[in-house]
């Protein structure tokens, strides 16, 4: 069987095949993935054992859970993704403020910019990181050439993200040179989105705050849409994407004013 071999990728399919239809056998899963039936079992015990779905006998059945996949479960790696972490962060200037939302790109990028030698050597003001994302936090505070400021809110399981009118009354309270945007879907026409509207509210204030917003996304992200609008298209300064983005989506994103980066 040729099916994907990295377990995250085979927890994001399952997942979506279970949210599709409510219930899922081995025999199913299996054929749908294209690996064999024990890998599968081994997958549903361990979806049941994280809470991410129940086991029956023969298959699973859907729980009571969003079916995003917690983000240390998530693939985080691929050379698209790094290589837009890396043009990404060495766009930001030292000793500016920068925002950083939730997600598996962002968080690249987060590391990208932690492992920038310039900064660590660089004397007088540090560069400072504002996020609302627990994971982001809790990395960047171990560099002590950086200062890092976490929002306060409900944290999302999925994503490590604060959200709610805590985190948008201290966003009312800053001031952010520059925005580093993750997002589940950009469009020229839908603008930059996300799935969920808790999400987007506290993203669209940091926006609102900032002075330059820089989208990173992978090319999957120009030829899709997502449930709610985070902000519009010509709010967008700069989009990082991959070589293997849509020809078409990014000469409508660079005809609505915005520049694209494609690495």
């Amino acid at each position: 069987m040729t099916g994907p071999t990295d377990r995250p990728q085979r927890w994001n399919r399952l997942l979506e095949l279970l949210a599709e239809s409510g219930r899922l056998s081995v025999e199913e899963a299996a054929e749908r993935l294209g690996v064999s039936l024990a890998t599968v079992r081994r997958d549903f015990t361990a979806l049941a054992e994280q809470q991410l779905a129940t086991r029956t006998h023969g298959g699973v059945v859907a729980t009571s859970v969003a079916y995003d996949l917690p983000a240390r479960y998530r693939q985080t790696g691929g050379e698209a993704k790094q290589r837009i972490a890396e043009h990404a962060a060495g766009l930001i200037e030292a000793s500016s403020v920068v925002g950083i939302n939730g997600g598996t790109t962002t968080t690249a990028v987060a590391r990208a910019l932690a492992g920038r030698t310039d900064l660590a050597e660089a004397g007088g003001d540090q560069l400072t990181i504002v996020t609302n994302a627990l994971n982001i936090a809790g990395e960047m505070v171990l560099r002590p050439h950086l200062r890092t400021i976490c929002l306060g809110g409900v944290a999302r399981r999925e994503s490590y993200e604060l959200h709610g009118p805590l985190a948008e009354r201290a966003l009312a309270e800053l001031r952010l040179d520059a925005l580093i945007l993750g997002v589940n879907a950009i469009t020229a026409d839908g603008g930059a989105q996300c799935r969920h509207l808790d999400e987007a509210g506290v993203t669209t204030e940091m926006v609102r705050r900032s002075r330059h917003v820089l989208v990173v996304a992978t090319a999957d992200k120009l030829e899709r849409t997502a449930l709610a609008r985070i902000c519009g298209i010509e709010q967008v300064h700069v989009l990082v994407t991959d070589t293997d983005a849509d020809p078409a989506a990014v000469a409508q994103i660079r005809a609505a004013g915005v520049r694209v980066d494609l690495v």
